[in-house]
């Protein structure tokens, strides 16, 4: 029997592709999780909330402390035991979501805190509402400079997707296991499996490093 077999490889290529889908999908959806409640964590650190801080300071540290996989289990297992029933999709992009917010928040963080101070004491003298204040000055100087860290942990959510097997999601590595589990021929899913990721991930982190370039010269 030949290591690799093109007629195989092509045969299993389109159900590859349909599982790929599903790892872009998971990948976008914890991504907009990931973003939007990790500059909600950033602002409320920021806000330095007596009991809200300590609180949020310590789920963050939690969270960034235990494996993803573990909390990934303890969704799937625990929310039912709550009354709270989501599928496998749903459980791995909030469970990437909230793991990566931690991490997107201290960016976030980062990038608050490099916002030159006198930009702050200009808008508390010219009396803008706090609100004003993080939409129209904070938040648009800080956010550009922080965006290649921010496009970093969207390509390692990327490649974490596959973990999500462990609760049966199908995506692409699953799909490519599920396909040798049942042809006993592992070499062709899975490489094509890695080719896809590459093929996704490479121009991704090419990007980023680009964004990177771009914010040093500014």
């Amino acid at each position: 029997m030949p290591l690799w077999d093109w007629d195989y490889a092509l045969a299993i290529l389109p159900d590859l592709l349909l599982a790929l889908v599903t790892t872009i999908e998971i990948t976008v959806l914890g991504s907009v999780v990931a973003l939007l409640l990790g500059l909600v964590f950033a602002v409320l650190r920021r806000a330095h909330i007596p009991v809200v801080d300590q609180i949020l300071a310590a789920f963050i540290e939690i969270v960034r402390s235990t494996p993803l996989l573990v909390q990934v289990f303890f969704l799937f297992f625990a929310l039912p035991r709550l009354g709270v029933t989501l599928s496998a999709f749903a459980i791995g992009v909030v469970g990437l979501g909230v793991h990566y917010a931690t991490y997107t928040s201290e960016v976030y963080r980062a990038g608050i805190d490099a916002v030159p101070r006198g930009q702050w004491e200009a808008a508390t003298a010219l009396s803008l509402p706090r609100r004003r204040v993080w939409t129209g000055v904070v938040l648009p100087q800080a956010i550009p400079r922080v965006l290649p860290a921010l496009g970093n942990y969207v390509i390692s959510m990327f490649k974490e997707v596959p973990l999500l097997l462990a609760i049966g999601v199908v995506e692409v590595v699953n799909a490519g296991r599920e396909i040798g589990s049942q042809t006993f021929r592992y070499v062709e899913p899975y490489t094509i499996a890695g080719i896809l990721f590459l093929l996704l991930s490479y121009p991704a982190s090419l990007l980023v490093r680009r964004l990177e370039r771009r914010s040093v010269r500014t």
